[in-house]
């Protein structure tokens, strides 16, 4: 540059190029700081420009690695025999993303039962033989065979009621013993009992007359002991069948118990001498004859009995019920809850089905009476109380307990006043097939993976002694 006749110097700042540090991060965008030297201070010329700055570095996302959940337990064997497959899960909580690691298997499968596809059951030993079911007028001991390993695959095992796991045999053979000439054998026992009597129009007033003198007898034969309770119900049924539609079809609207010719002349009650006048003022409807409802009103009133007390409904009939199908059904419902005994009255009774609706073995549950002369005997009741009220019930097992396990799942022990409570417990919880009751009140409920072994002084049982 030139002027003024002298020379002028000047010098422009130079800075080195840009030093970068380390990226703060490796990924998902991080800061870097970047930075430089003077390397020719100014001399009148341009100042340095900044030695310092920042910027973005490595905005690539960061890979993200595949989660799994823990595995799950593993599930039942797709065959119980003959070779099966296992399988256990594990779900993705978190998918692979930009390059992370994968993820790894989420199923498994192993090989399970490979044993032989057909294997039968294996029975235990015979039980001791019960009491006899009767303490007179002939009964029978039984003893039984529990499975003891259950069949697998298209293994067959023998059903309970077979002669392979259930023996019978006869005991109790003498006649019963009565004090009273003319009068039942009186039942000492802790009973309830709902008595049904036939009021339809083909007895007749003669089996009218005949069936309320043998309702006496039955009455008489509890009043000793002051142990029972007696419920009362009179049945007949309407005399049209659009009545009997109403009371039995698809009727929507509500119908009395009256007019479908019910009437509960009393309900539980250990007042004797009240439940015989009762009787003696009954008048004879002369209905038709609607079994099945009677039935099913008489469970219907096994609600109201005691818990400890062995349940039992006696059925009076002369004839045929109006619906064999309904009676049938009705008295499966009835077998569940007590002990289902009948009165078959002349031939005209159906005897072929009256055995099939009766607690098994209906040959201790159906009282067959030729005539309604034979009826008017008290060796009738005499009959139906050795059904009734033996001193033990036949179908428990005395000094045995079962086991392996001695508690079913979810239940533990209770306290109960007898067996007959520790029964009814079983009997109200899901999937109990067996009890164990001590004399000290203990009560175990099992079920069917149970066995049964010797033990002085336990009483043990199914959950009922109604042979459904």
């Amino acid at each position: 540059m030139k002027g003024g006749g002298h020379s002028a110097f000047f010098q422009d700042c130079e800075v080195s190029k840009w030093d970068p540090e380390e990226c703060t991060k490796k990924c998902g965008k991080g800061e870097q700081k970047l930075t430089r030297s003077v390397l020719t201070h100014p001399n009148g010329g341009a100042k340095c420009l900044p030695l310092a700055a920042e910027r973005s570095c490595n905005m690539v996302p960061c890979p993200v690695d595949c989660k799994l959940s823990v595995w799950s337990g593993w599930s039942k064997c797709s065959a119980e025999c003959g070779g099966g497959v296992q399988q256990r899960l594990r779900e993705v909580k978190l998918a692979m993303k930009y390059n992370g690691k994968p993820c790894g298997p989420t199923s498994e499968t192993k090989a399970c039962n490979g044993q032989a596809s057909e294997k039968d059951c294996v029975l235990g030993s015979w039980t001791k033989w019960s009491r006899c079911s009767k303490d007179c007028d002939g009964g029978t001991q039984k003893r039984q065979k529990f499975v003891k390993e259950p069949a697998q695959g298209a293994g067959t095992c023998p059903d309970r009621w077979t002669k392979d796991r259930l023996e019978y045999k006869q005991c109790g053979m003498h006649r019963c013993k009565v004090e009273v000439v003319d009068g039942p054998m009186p039942c000492f026992k802790v009973v309830d009992v709902v008595l049904l009597l036939d009021g339809s129009g083909s007895l007749g007033k003669t089996g009218w007359k005949a069936e309320i003198k043998a309702a006496g007898y039955f009455v008489d034969a509890f009043t000793e002991s002051k142990k029972a309770n007696l419920a009362v119900i009179l049945y007949s049924g309407p005399r049209t069948w659009s009545g009997v539609y109403k009371c039995t079809g698809k009727n929507s609207k509500k119908v009395s118990p009256e007019a479908c010719g019910l009437k509960t002349v009393t309900h539980f009650t250990d007042d004797m001498k009240k439940v015989k006048q009762l009787i003696t003022g009954l008048e004879f409807p002369q209905g038709s004859t609607l079994t099945s409802l009677a039935l099913m009103t008489a469970k219907a009133e096994l609600n109201l009995g005691r818990k400890y007390a062995p349940a039992n409904v006696v059925v009076f009939t002369d004839g045929r019920p109006l619906s064999y199908k309904k009676t049938a059904s009705a008295a499966r419902a009835v077998r569940k809850q007590a002990r289902l005994v009948w009165v078959p009255v002349t031939k005209n009774a159906p005897l072929k089905h009256i055995k099939k609706w009766a607690t098994r073995r209906w040959q201790e549950n159906v009282v067959k009476v030729s005539s309604f002369k034979d009826l008017e005997s008290p060796d009738v009741i005499t009959h139906i109380v050795a059904n009734i009220c033996p001193d033990k019930e036949d179908c428990f097992m005395y000094d045995m307990k079962f086991v392996n396990p001695l508690d079913m799942k979810g239940q533990g022990r209770t306290v109960e006043p007898a067996a007959g409570a520790c029964q009814s417990r079983c009997a109200s919880v899901e999937g109990c097939v067996h009890f164990s009751w001590w004399k000290d009140g203990g009560c175990h409920l099992q079920d069917e993976t149970s066995s049964p072994t010797p033990n002085n002084g336990v009483t043990a049982g199914p959950p009922s002694c109604v042979l459904n």
